[in-house]
């Protein structure tokens, strides 16, 4: 069975996003880090499917297919197989290679974890990932800790997250100060 991976990027206090729902904590504390885009490339070889909520598939869709095709990095993007957890979204979406997840998100993600390939990546996507983390449908938790911290903004866990155990399978410290650690439930 394939596992749902969920990537995020996050501050030493747990923010996935700072006030206003910002991000740009991610590209200044990884411009220039080597070791950061070669675990991402590294990530990209061990996945065949990419999970987005509506947000952030939005935002992506406009930036992806136009982006710089340094490295290979965003033909990988645009050539993986997407596939969107929205209720207001509607078919034909605009990237390419992107499909709607058909009736509730938790129930489509579990179909596609039975189907054959490679593990399946959940992107940024902070409704999604709850809803995916409620489900028990995450099996490895890969965390890009930033090296700062934000103060405001919206955690990775809600505050009414159940207790869990996890740990941790790999951690590497990057040029940067960033430590990307992969965790599984205990």
């Amino acid at each position: 069975m394939r596992k749902v991976i969920l990537q995020e990027f996050v501050s030493l206090d747990g923010r996935a996003a700072g006030p206003n729902d910002s991000v740009d904590f991610i590209p200044a504390s990884t411009k220039g880090d080597h070791t950061f885009g070669q675990g991402q490339m590294a990530l990209l070889d061990t996945i065949d499917t990419i999970l987005l909520g509506r947000v952030t598939y939005q935002i992506w869709a406009a930036f992806w297919p136009d982006a710089p095709r340094d490295e290979g990095f965003a033909d990988r993007m645009n050539s993986l197989p997407k596939y969107v957890a929205s209720r207001t979204l509607q078919e034909p979406l605009p990237w390419q290679n992107s499909t709607l997840l058909p009736g509730e998100a938790a129930q489509s993600v579990a179909r596609l974890k039975e189907q054959p390939g490679k593990d399946i990546v959940v992107l940024g996507s902070g409704d999604l990932l709850q809803t995916l983390m409620r489900s028990g449908l995450v099996d490895h938790f890969l965390l890009s800790i930033h090296p700062l911290v934000l103060g405001r903004g919206r955690r990775l866990f809600d505050d009414d997250a159940a207790r869990r155990a996890f740990r941790l399978v790999r951690s590497v410290p990057t040029t940067t100060g960033v430590v990307i650690a992969g965790y599984e439930p205990a």
